[in-house]
């Protein structure tokens, strides 16, 4: 029976992300021929559909391994600080070196990024292991680490000027009007080797729902699996908020909806979080483009459609990992 989900799931969704990219590269009111809309097609479209892709594909897969190795259904990148971490090194790069102004800081920026988000990473996996693995102990170091970065970001608020706040409030609240080719030559490879790498690794994540104990009896070694899983995380999560900044919910409730759908098995699992996840982005991308909303923040609409679906899932004691 989930087998026959997943391949319905799978299926229909690829169908629905072909779909909405040929619907989003399309401007029916423009002739093929124009030099303008080839333009408009390679320069503008076809990169900002490419980062919708690997951004809420790596969001997805990325929120869906660490809930496994955490061992909490809260385990998203948002919510526990890492797109955090990321997002402060972000904030004081635009600031001290504006991204429009020097093209360096196309390359600077995944790297700091990765640096923020892997920074925050190791301190949560220290204090989960430190607290066993307490889920509320998770939470409580995401919300601390979201706050002092927050608190930071607020001194950096301060000494921007009025074009760099500007430009430094859309990018932390989500935009994917901020990439083009070179960006996306630095980090997309990182996302989609991200996406990749915890793909591949599903099986031996599978073990570690009965414990490291049980997943040691299996070959598995443990504190090398989570090592590994945070650092794609981290890695992955890194440059997507390197390329759209910080989006909410996507790596919340994906994965815990399609646990509902296909069940458990990560090696269904994740390569099911990666299409959705850009689905889902890719939707966002052509809601905003088609309404002329091009300026809207895409954490705006995420949140509100999250907000209470998060809520929903909660009321009706749905939210598990396993």
């Amino acid at each position: 029976m989930k087998r026959l989900a997943f391949t319905t799931y799978t299926g229909l969704t690829t169908a629905g992300l072909a779909l909405i990219t040929a619907v989003l590269l399309t401007d029916w009111q423009e002739s093929v021929a124009s030099e303008v809309f080839w333009h408009i097609l390679w320069q503008l479209q076809l990169p900002l559909v490419i980062t919708a892709i690997l951004v809420g594909a790596v969001l997805a897969v990325s929120a869906a391994s660490l809930q496994v190795v955490l061992h909490n259904p809260l385990a998203d990148p948002g919510i526990i600080g890492i797109s955090s971490g990321a997002s402060l090194v972000a904030a004081g790069l635009l600031i001290v070196q504006p991204i429009q102004l020097a093209q360096g800081a196309l390359y600077l920026l995944p790297l700091g990024c990765f640096i923020g988000a892997l920074l925050s990473t190791w301190m949560i996996y220290l204090v989960a292991r430190r607290l066993r693995g307490a889920a509320m102990a998770v939470i409580l170091a995401g919300i601390a680490i979201s706050t002092v970065s927050g608190a930071l970001m607020a001194w950096l608020y301060v000494l921007a000027d009025a074009q760099a706040l500007r430009n430094l409030t859309f990018w932390l609240m989500g935009s994917l009007y901020q990439t083009d080719w070179m960006i996306l030559s630095v980090a997309g490879p990182v996302m989609l080797g991200s996406v990749v790498y915890q793909c591949w690794q599903s099986r031996q994540l599978n073990w570690l729902y009965g414990g490291e104990t049980l997943a040691a009896a299996a070959g598995v070694t443990p504190e090398k699996l989570i090592k590994k899983t945070l650092l794609a995380s981290a890695l992955g999560v890194g440059a997507a908020v390197s390329v759209a900044g910080s989006i909410a919910f996507i790596g919340l409730l994906v994965p815990h909806f399609l646990r509902l759908v296909i069940g458990y098995n990560n090696r269904a699992l994740l390569p099911a979080c990666a299409l959705c996840g850009a689905v889902v982005l890719l939707a966002v991308a052509t809601l905003t483009e088609y309404l002329h909303l091009i300026t809207l923040p895409v954490s705006m609409i995420t949140a509100t459609v999250g907000g209470p679906l998060l809520l929903l899932a909660l009321y009706r004691g749905q939210w598990k990992v396993a």
